[in-house]
């Protein structure tokens, strides 16, 4: 199974996708991890990435799609992955479009994790406490969901006119949530 998680900076998409890795067996593929993963070895890319997302700005697409191919060549997606982070706007959702289709692994369904701002700031301040991430600050907070707002947010829309597509609430408890997606997924009550 393909699945490509969507839904604003703090929605929770990496805390469910890393459910959905213990209850589907494939691999979480997140464009941040990958980014910071590239900023802490020290990289050029990643360092360049580091800066602009300190900043609360995005990436540029040929950044991200180069290392994305890269990683979607490995053994351990040919199963399936759980896409979060990417695509943030829509020239790389047709992009990833045609990647998955030449690796012909298309995306089986879009899930946008939906949930309020006041929520997601108090998400991330918690974050910011608990994990020391330099990229959570209120400000960058607030940059990253103007962003998203404007180029983000049309990437459901794009799924959805695909009939991909699936909102799930993203207010409640991580259980309760999750609950909500396997359901979308068909997948019925979370195994123990």
């Amino acid at each position: 199974m393909r699945i490509v998680l969507l839904g604003p900076p703090g929605s929770g998409k990496g805390t469910q996708a890393t459910l959905l890795v213990k209850q589907l067996g494939i691999p979480h593929i997140s464009t941040g991890a990958l980014l910071r993963d590239a900023a802490k070895r020290g990289t050029e890319l990643g360092l360049q990435a580091k800066a602009l997302s300190d900043k609360g700005e995005l990436v540029p697409d040929d950044v991200i799609a180069g290392m994305l191919e890269e990683r979607l060549g490995n053994d351990d997606v040919r199963n399936g992955f759980i896409l979060d982070g990417y695509p943030r706007n829509l020239a790389q959702a047709e992009s990833l479009t045609i990647l998955l289709e030449r690796l012909d692994q298309p995306v089986d369904e879009a899930i946008l994790v939906d949930i309020e701002p006041h929520h997601i700031l108090r998400r991330i301040a918690k974050r910011a406490q608990e994990e020391g991430r330099s990229d959570d600050t209120e400000e960058t907070v607030r940059n990253r969901l103007r962003v998203y707002a404007n180029q983000t947010a049309p990437v459901a829309d794009y799924y959805a006119e695909r009939g991909l597509l699936t909102k799930v609430l993203g207010d409640g408890s991580i259980e309760e949530i999750f609950q909500r997606i396997l359901s979308i997924l068909n997948l019925g009550e979370a195994s123990s």
